[in-house]
């Protein structure tokens, strides 16, 4: 569903009850993605909340699915623009909604920058949300932020991932089954935004233990498949 036709900015449900929000950017270099996703339960969740610009499209995306008012997590992998940009206003429309991240992001940046106090999740941790239970992985420097990590959903066994496979272009494709692995080698080899890969390996493990079915990317398609085995091909092309 296109929400915006001016930017493009569109919906689709890419596992159950989980919504894939796409806004696709016009940039030289045959264009670029963020996107965001909803979770929605008793205690609705946005992983990712887009860049500040790009609030009012986001807003308007998840008003298609549930009030935003409804929102009680806000969740993200790290503290950067296209993560968290937009998280005081989200704040602000959702008055019981609460910061949903790691320790060391709540430590040193997101109890100072959020104008509500964060829950933050230690490495391993549970939150239930209602019929789901959604488990932090800690993945420092992986691809980038001391702080970094990332969320799994556990009833359809969804990764929440982040930067990790990253694709270049508009993302027009809400949910793939094909190669991913191969665009976002390729875009980092142009860009290469990994701060450290050469203790990457447990950190790979972890999220391939986790077994998951849908790979939910900020940048690109989400993906279906044996996620087990593609995030440990990303971790072989790595050399980690």
């Amino acid at each position: 569903m296109i929400t915006n036709t001016q930017s493009g900015t569109n919906i689709h449900e890419v596992a159950e009850g989980i919504y894939r929000i796409n806004t696709p950017l016009d940039i030289p270099g045959g264009g670029f993605s963020f996107n965001q996703y909803l979770v929605v339960d008793d205690e609705p969740l946005l992983f990712h909340t887009g860049p500040r610009r790009l609030f009012l499209l986001v807003r308007e995306a998840v008003a298609n699915v549930l009030p935003p008012e409804r929102l009680r997590w806000i969740s993200f992998s790290h503290v950067e623009a296209d993560e968290c940009g937009s998280l005081n206003e989200w704040l602000a429309v959702a008055p019981a909604a609460q910061p949903l991240c790691g320790t060391i992001a709540a430590m040193v940046s997101i109890g100072d920058l959020a104008d509500r106090e964060p829950r933050a999740l230690a490495n391993g941790e549970t939150l239930t949300t209602g019929k789901r239970t959604m488990r932090w992985f800690d993945a420092p420097h992986v691809p980038h932020g001391w702080e970094c990590g990332f969320l799994g959903e556990e009833s359809t066994k969804t990764l929440f991932c982040g930067d990790l496979f990253t694709q270049p272009g508009p993302g027009t494709e809400p949910l793939t089954e094909s190669d991913i692995l191969g665009p976002s080698e390729a875009f980092r080899h142009a860009m290469d935004y990994y701060s450290d890969t050469r203790r990457a390996r447990p950190v790979f493990d972890a999220l391939a233990a986790f077994a998951p079915h849908t790979l939910a990317v900020m940048h690109g398609s989400a993906w279906r498949g044996d996620g087990s085995a593609l995030i440990r091909q990303l971790g072989d092309a790595l050399g980690a």
